[in-house]
């Protein structure tokens, strides 16, 4: 599941939808819905604008694409990273495959790692 199908599912969800309702609201089938979900297919540009507007999202937030503010004294505007914690953020997007995996069940992936490094 890519983050869109990742952000798009739970958006649906916390709005009580169905797959088949959202459907009908964006004007395509409950199929595309659930091939968005699932990564196998990406919506149209047109559909994404629609779906960000319905949901009241940025098209950033919903394509996976958007940006964290990183404060260092204030966690009001962001989130405190260190710099170490970037970089590696950084260079796990340079492994797409890898960082797809990871994002799809981030806990999962934690644990089975450091089962791996015990």
């Amino acid at each position: 599941m890519t983050l869109f199908g990742k952000r798009l599912k739970t958006l649906r969800k916390e709005s009580n939808l169905t797959q088949q309702q959202l459907g009908d609201i964006l004007n395509v089938t409950k199929v595309s819905v659930c091939n968005y979900e699932k990564g196998t297919r990406m919506a149209s540009i047109e559909t994404l604008i629609d779906i960000a507007n319905y949901f009241k999202v940025d098209l950033d937030y919903l394509i996976g694409t958007d940006d964290y503010v990183v404060s260092e004294k204030n966690e009001t505007y962001g989130i405190l990273m260190a710099n170490e914690e970037i970089t590696l953020i950084k260079e796990l997007r340079k492994h797409s495959d890898l960082y797809e995996k990871i994002m799809e069940d981030p806990k999962r992936m934690v644990e089975l790692i450091d089962k791996k490094l015990r």
